[in-house]
């Protein structure tokens, strides 16, 4: 999608700390980082959000979270929030499928 942010970020039109990258996912620090370890990992297809999945798309969720726990263990990291936004209401600014990795920290529950 050519407006999209994230989009931009994975063709390389816009700057990015990258932190993983491989055929279908690429991942990179946050640059508003809520804790001292703050990764953004994005589908490289677009997808707008959760709520506009469809049964072809499991598998792609799916990648998202087992490479949130690859780049964890690559970086020594036990202890961490996996996240996913869907709308605006609930804090999602870009709307293209992402998961925050947040650690570093403590964090409380109930978040938000």
């Amino acid at each position: 999608m050519s407006d999209c942010l994230f989009c931009k970020i994975v063709e390389g039109n816009i700057p990015s700390s990258k932190v993983y990258e491989d055929d279908q996912y690429y991942a990179f620090n946050d640059i508003g980082p809520q804790a001292p370890t703050h990764i953004l990992v994005v589908a490289k297809r677009h997808l707008d959000r959760i709520s506009s999945m469809d049964d072809g798309d499991c598998a792609m969720i799916g990648g998202l979270f087992r490479t949130a726990a690859r780049i964890c263990a690559e970086k020594n990291i036990e202890d961490y929030r996996l996240v996913i936004n869907n709308g605006a209401g609930v804090g999602q600014s870009v709307f293209h499928i992402h998961l925050h990795i947040l650690a570093g920290r403590p964090m409380g529950w109930p978040p938000g």
